[in-house]
């Protein structure tokens, strides 16, 4: 199958202002939908096929809850983070483990430094090195085990694609985002990855929040409920996710890696983004412009979008989207 090209239809989506001048632009591709799922604002090509980094991790989450995970609250909302590494989420991930029987020694993710400097530090100066428990995808291998042990799946090899863990996975994120998975590949973690396209993200988060807002009870409700009343264990300490999920009510967001953000609203109205060179130096400022085109009051997410650009140590411009109120 021959790969698509994530540059065909890519347009300018944020401009990096340092003084007078324009110094950088940002390519890419964004969709905001509506709570019906019509498109409302597309800039590029919202069809393209991206890989979805971490902004997969909720949907992930929600085949695991599907198959018997236990979690609730800020546990679950450690499954979907890409955590800082910050103590506290590690206590989450050791929690998550000592409840199915496991220790730290059974994730098999990337061992890393924790995302947080300081964090990082800390480990350093304790005589750590990089260790997968500390790796920022860490609750997400910790929610697979445990689900493994929920459905009496072996542990081992979990993150072979033909796991039934990752067969659940590969059925909910084709029933989710509504788009087939017409490619797979292994990210950072370790753990399998698969294709969509923004509008396939874009819609599954919409579904994702507009469920948690209901409070049917369902997966989809769980896991969205969880990140909203959490948004510190979907990220940390000074991270622009946790920053938006604590200004609007309701939102479920997530960041990845090269690029990706998506995040659902409570009425269904979805947003996704993919930015062309995997920078992540203009996601939030492109977030916060399409979800004021989603409904959301601009001044609500003026200061997570916010990305001064300094000099010297002070503002001397700032990133700006090229589209929603303020372009």
């Amino acid at each position: 199958m021959s790969a698509p090209d994530v540059a065909a239809g890519a347009v300018p989506l944020a401009r990096v202002h340092r003084g007078d001048l324009v110094e950088s632009v940002h390519l890419g591709h964004v969709v905001v939908l509506a709570p019906d799922g019509t498109v409302v604002h597309a800039s590029g090509d919202p069809d393209v096929v991206i890989w979805p980094r971490s902004s997969l991790k909720p949907l992930q989450a929600v085949a695991m809850v599907r198959h018997g995970l236990p979690a609730a609250g800020a546990d679950l909302a450690l499954v979907c983070a890409s955590h800082s590494g910050e103590p506290g989420h590690l206590e989450v991930v050791e929690r998550l483990l000592a409840a199915a029987g496991l220790t730290a020694d059974d994730l098999r993710n990337t061992p890393d430094w924790p995302l947080s400097p300081e964090a990082a530090w800390q480990r350093r100066a304790a005589g750590h090195g990089p260790e997968p428990l500390t790796q920022n995808c860490s609750g997400k291998h910790a929610g697979m085990l445990a689900t493994c042990r929920a459905a009496g799946w072996p542990t081992d090899g979990y993150l072979d694609p033909a796991h039934p863990l990752q067969q659940a996975v590969l059925a909910a994120t084709v029933e989710l985002t509504g788009v087939p998975v017409e490619h797979v590949t292994v990210d950072g973690c370790g753990a399998p990855l698969l294709s969509t396209t923004p509008t396939g993200l874009a819609r599954a988060f919409g579904t994702i929040a507009a469920a948690a807002a209901r409070d049917d009870g369902s997966p989809e409700a769980r896991v969205g409920r969880a990140m909203a009343a959490h948004p510190w264990h979907v990220g940390g300490t000074g991270r622009d996710v946790t920053a938006f999920m604590s200004a609007v009510p309701g939102l479920v967001a997530k960041d990845g890696a090269d690029g990706v953000y998506a995040a659902g609203l409570p009425d269904g109205s979805a947003v996704a983004l993919k930015v062309l060179d995997g920078s992540g130096r203009p996601r939030a400022a492109v977030l916060a412009a399409a979800l004021a085109l989603a409904g959301v009051p601009p001044e609500l997410v003026a200061g997570a979008g916010d990305t001064p650009v300094l000099g010297h140590g002070h503002p001397v411009g700032a990133v700006r989207a090229t589209f929603g109120p303020d372009a």
